[in-house]
């Protein structure tokens, strides 16, 4: 009868129904009348101040459409869907596929613009380059560099990770304009400067463009791969395309080319936008990330004729304690290996693997049950772990 009681109450206090009952609860904190929000705490975390945050847009303005024809651009696409019967059943067996070239053309034509300066804005390049200032991209631009001569390309879209080794030749730039118009093109890297604390590198510098004529174009500076010095990470290689009032006059940038001093291409982004931006205007950004691969190390022992520049975190000595005349539960040999000379550990390790090796033979054949070979109760326990992990293969001895 005390079971079934138990058993009754018991079930009464976990569950009714399926749900479980919660009898009582202590509130922590302040109660939500008088605790701030999670709104709040974050305003206080991150401050806006509209005369300290305050940001300039410097890109061309948009070009408005009509809501009507916004309407009418999608009751069209609608219809033209609705319309074909086949697509309910292709999408139904898996077989429905989608006209990528199509998808992006309707993007760019909607939210492309808006979506590449939300990216350029989270990869912090108009921080970097502009300070206060931003703008939107309104002119899409096509690069793509050739690998090798099978013709097979790599396209810079909106911070994909190419390799140095494949952007070692000056891509093809494309994009839409009237053939009365002039533009500028810039290639700039702001990371990893050699010579001057922030400042960034010119990879490429063309001007006076003629439409979309690239080729046609002033060559101020030649193009120059990128060069990611190992242990630096990633590097951002940032397009830009200027949009020119009228034909300028960029003497005073013009290198000899080819220009191979990495002096000679420091570089200014939010310096050159602010002597020219009564006739510069910003219409086009692409990027890329790359990071180091040989290639860079060729090129600086090749054609920079210099030694290659590398970073390496440079670790403290690590911390050991003074000996003791009789540690406790510590492996004799390791123990007594944190007191010797690296090197000769190395050594006798190395000395240790070639004694069972022949040039001329096959290895010995590992033994088939190892932990079941007999080890003499004699031996230190530290030794007879030594041993086991011999015949394992373990330990320190596979790293020489």
């Amino acid at each position: 009868m005390a079971n079934a009681l138990f058993r009754i109450i018991s079930s009464e206090l976990i569950a009714t129904k399926g749900q479980q009952i919660r009898y009582g609860h202590r509130m922590r904190g302040k109660p939500p009348g008088v605790a701030r929000s999670l709104e709040q705490r974050l305003e206080e975390l991150r401050p806006y101040d509209p005369a300290l945050n305050f940001k300039v847009d410097i890109g061309l303005p948009a070009v408005r459409r009509s809501r009507s024809e916004i309407l009418a651009q999608q009751l069209e696409r609608r219809k033209k869907i609705q319309s074909d019967p086949n697509l309910e059943r292709l999408a139904r067996h898996l077989q429905l596929r989608i006209d990528l070239d199509e998808t992006q053309k309707i993007w760019q034509q909607t939210s492309a613009a808006d979506d590449c300066r939300k990216i350029a804005d989270h990869y912090g390049i108009f921080k970097d380059l502009y300070g206060d200032a931003y703008f939107t991209p309104r002119v899409p631009l096509n690069i793509s560099y050739t690998i090798n001569d099978d013709g097979d390309v790599s396209k810079v879209f909106r911070g994909n990770i190419l390799k140095p080794l494949e952007t070692s030749k000056s891509p093809q730039v494309a994009y839409e304009s009237d053939p009365n118009t002039l533009w500028t093109l810039l290639l700039t890297c702001p990371d990893g400067n050699l010579v001057e604390e922030n400042s960034e590198y010119c990879h490429w510098f063309i001007g006076n463009i003629p439409g979309s004529d690239v080729e046609k174009g002033e060559l101020l500076m030649d193009y120059l791969k990128p060069i990611p010095l190992s242990g630096t990470g990633y590097h951002r290689y940032i397009f830009i395309l200027y949009k020119q009032d009228k034909q300028l006059d960029f003497s005073a940038f013009k290198k000899e080319q080819p220009c191979l001093s990495l002096k000679e291409r420091n570089w200014n982004t939010y310096n050159f936008y602010k002597d020219h931006q009564d006739v510069l205007t910003p219409a086009g950004l692409s990027f890329f990330q790359a990071d180091w691969d040989p290639s860079v190390k060729d090129f600086f022992h090749e054609t920079l004729g210099t030694k290659e520049p590398t970073f390496e975190y440079d670790f403290p000595p690590p911390y050991i304690a003074k000996q003791r005349w009789f540690p406790l539960r510590m492996p004799f040999n390791l123990y007594m290996d944190k007191y010797r000379d690296p090197k000769q550990i190395h050594k006798e390790y190395l000395l240790k693997k070639l004694k069972k090796a022949h040039p001329f033979k096959e290895p010995e054949a590992p033994l088939r049950y190892p932990n079941a070979q007999y080890i003499d109760r004699s031996v230190p326990s530290w030794l007879n772990l030594e041993i086991r992990k011999d015949r394992l293969g373990w330990g320190r001895i596979n790293d020489v």
